[in-house]
């Protein structure tokens, strides 16, 4: 697995229901031979690693990797959905899919 581009890192208000403070968001476009599955737990992996403790839902972390987009493919299976269902809901991440598309058009 290859990084290819990374947006700018970017202060976002939390998401959910529980008072904390602000997230710092970034997204990175990937070259990888791992279906979408095997890519996943690789960074459920990496979360770990890091620290992340996954307790309380829509609680604070110390680092939340998702997939939210994998070129063209449509995935929906328990605990992975591609597209990332909240993509069109969340404008940071229209943003940043707007500028990896701007940085790597053949591969955004």
């Amino acid at each position: 697995t290859r990084l290819v581009a990374a947006s700018q890192a970017e202060e976002t208000a939390p998401l959910g229901p529980v008072p904390q403070g602000p997230f710092l968001n970034q997204m990175v476009l990937l070259e990888t031979v791992l279906p979408p599955r095997a890519l996943l737990l690789g960074l459920l992996e990496l979360e770990r690693e890091r620290g992340r403790d996954r307790g309380e839902r829509w609680g604070p972390r110390t680092l939340d990797l998702d997939i939210v987009r994998y070129g063209d493919w449509v995935v929906s299976e328990p605990g992975l959905t591609v597209p990332h269902p909240e993509l069109a809901n969340r404008e940071f991440w229209r943003r940043e899919v707007a500028e990896l598309e701007a940085l790597s058009p053949a591969r955004a």
